[in-house]
């Protein structure tokens, strides 16, 4: 029984699709779900189908650009029906939504042309670098499909001091047409600085993970921030870093690959011959910088330097070439 009735209403349902569809093809106005309309006038044929020689005539404003309405089935009747247009089947349509063709321009397109306009005007230096904010809150722009081109400012007034600009631009606005545009807000020149993104204590090392690049006012940026995350990646806090604050060359240095009383590898180098002993640290240091040592074997101190992690070379100052047999004595006198 169920199952007839989900038949009988499949059925009835293809009737009606199939009736509309005669309907159409038989040159009977009918009324559409939905159109696109171009320009400032909804006219009949945007309606309806089959409409005929009145299918230009104009009945209604067409929303504004970008953006649409709807427009009820019996509104649309009584509209038509003045201009002796008849018998329009409405296949049980209640409302017709009607949009109103345009093409789009995005805020992020008239920020661009402004930053542009200033760096070459103004000397701000590269537009990526000019960060641009508008007194009211810019919103995309909807103009005409047929516009052709993008916005051009005309005049542009900057003050340095405060940042404030106005600027005029000329927007397309339809075929061979273009409408002006008064524009005002602030810029101002950015540079791209490092910071952190957790504390970090005296002597901790910073990661990768741990660096934010971050835009920041030019003018308030000093001659020692980093702007380049090579710069912090892998060293290590001379004092405590707090998040969200710029980092400067002065606040890192290289981590200590070397403790104080650490145990370390004394590396002993001459022609031809590496020789390696234990050895204690006197003192610590990073990579490059120059440590006493405890030669454990020969109880001697000697000065070294740190080549890597708990490794540090002593050199015996002599680069000449020698015998193997000269140079096994040389190493074995630097190990006592």
């Amino acid at each position: 029984m169920i199952r007839s009735i989900l038949v009988a209403f499949v059925a009835i349902a293809a009737l009606g699709v199939s009736a509309k569809s005669e309907e159409s093809s038989s040159g009977r106005p009918t009324l559409k779900s939905e159109a696109i309309v171009s320009g400032d006038i909804v006219r009949i044929g945007d309606l309806i189908e089959n409409a005929g020689i009145v299918a230009s005539v104009p009945i209604f404003r067409s929303p504004d650009l970008g953006y649409t309405g709807t427009i009820s089935a019996d509104a649309v009747l009584e509209a038509v029906r003045s201009h002796a247009l008849i018998g329009v089947a409405t296949g049980g349509i209640r409302d017709v939504v009607v949009t109103r063709a345009s093409r789009t321009i995005p805020a992020k397109d008239v920020e661009d042309v402004i930053a542009r306009s200033l760096s070459a005007r103004f000397d701000l230096g590269p537009t990526k670098d000019i960060v641009v904010s508008f007194t009211r809150d810019m919103q995309a722009m909807y103009v005409e499909p047929s516009s052709q081109g993008v916005p051009r400012v005309t005049h542009i007034d900057f003050d340095a001091r405060s940042g404030r600009f106005d600027a005029m631009l000329e927007i397309p606005a339809g075929a061979a047409k273009r409408t002006t545009l008064r524009l005002s807000g602030r810029a101002a020149a950015t540079v791209e600085v490092a910071t952190v993104t957790r504390t970090i204590e005296r002597g901790g090392v910073v990661k990768d993970s741990d660096v934010l690049m971050d835009r920041r006012p030019r003018a308030e940026i000093g001659r020692d921030v980093i702007t380049r995350r090579e710069q912090a990646v892998n060293f290590a806090a001379r004092n405590s870093l707090q998040p969200g604050r710029p980092l400067r060359l002065v606040e890192l240095t290289k981590p200590d690959l070397v403790q104080r009383n650490e145990t370390v590898t004394l590396v002993y180098e001459v022609p031809g011959i590496m020789l390696t002993v234990r050895g204690k640290a006197a003192d610590g240091g990073a990579e490059g910088d120059t440590i006493s040592v405890l030669n454990e074997q020969s109880k001697r101190m000697v000065q070294g330097t740190i080549i890597g992690p708990g490794r540090v070379l002593v050199s015996n100052g002599s680069r000449r070439l020698a015998s193997n047999n000269a140079s096994r004595e040389n190493a074995d006198a630097a190990a006592r």
